[in-house]
């Protein structure tokens, strides 16, 4: 049986495509929620594991869902673990020593927004061996659009991070520029659709009225704050002599925004 846990705006459609697909496939997530495959129960959920899907926020909750609170990775069943969310490279290479030698790892961070898990055409930013990144593609097809295998466990997560840089900079610099367009009198609508097919184009202006938090201000549990940490998960693997006072800068600018008005 396959667990996604971490049920909130990307585990629940991930879970949803992998069971449209045929997979048995269940949901864990602490917060009880009306949907008939998950349970906020782990009780007799961890032994019948025997491939976890991990979307959980942050290093904080990977810890419980794997050691501590819930310990996925003591499961009598388990062969796999695949970790989609984003982290430090550094935390998830040190993965391997902790878990079971003959437990499979993969690192399958994912990219998109809450639109294209809807859809199941996530790109996925994959890291593990060649054989084990083989027999979970059936998975990877049923949930996405995009598969790009970066090299062995961890550079999947390292691409990603890096990825990630780069959407929390073009996120601040897009809701910068809006701002100011608001300031000059410009219609929001026709700016978007000139950025689109002009040279400052980039993935969160194209996307700007499908993504689900393009007009959120700061807040810790939303997506404007996951994007706080993904920068520092990336300033946490950045190489030693590097400049890091740009992604900084990004990071203070997402963290100040405020809301959008519609």
């Amino acid at each position: 049986m396959i667990t996604v846990a971490g049920c909130g705006r990307m585990g629940e459609p991930m879970l949803d495509a992998l069971r449209a697909a045929g997979f048995d496939t269940r949901g864990f997530d602490v917060r009880p929620k009306s949907h008939d495959s998950i349970t906020d129960e782990v009780e007799g959920l961890v032994d019948k594991t025997e491939t976890l899907i991990s979307v959980v926020r942050d290093i904080a909750q990977t810890e419980e869902v794997l050691f501590d609170v819930q310990a996925f990775a003591h499961g009598q069943h388990l062969s796999r673990v695949i970790i989609c969310s984003t982290l430090s490279p550094r935390y998830v290479k040190k993965l391997r020593d902790r878990m079971p030698a003959h437990i499979a790892l993969i690192d399958a961070p994912m990219s998109g927004a809450q639109i294209a898990a809807e859809e199941a055409r996530l790109s996925f930013m994959l890291g593990g061996s060649p054989a084990d990144l083989d027999a979970a593609q059936p998975l990877f097809d049923a949930m996405g659009a995009h598969f790009h295998r970066m090299g062995d466990f961890g550079a999947g997560m390292q691409a990603k991070v890096l990825n990630n840089l780069l959407a929390a900079s073009n996120t601040a610099m897009t809701r910068l520029v809006l701002d100011w367009a608001d300031e000059a009198g410009l219609d929001e609508n026709k700016l978007l659709a000139l950025i689109h097919t002009s040279s400052g184009q980039n993935w969160f202006a194209s996307g700007f009225n499908d993504i689900e938090f393009a007009r959120d201000g700061m807040a810790e549990d939303n997506s404007i704050g996951i994007l706080v940490k993904d920068v520092a998960s990336a300033l946490d693997a950045a190489p030693q002599t590097a400049d890091v006072g740009l992604p900084q800068q990004v990071q203070t600018a997402i963290r100040a925004l405020k809301p959008r008005p519609v």
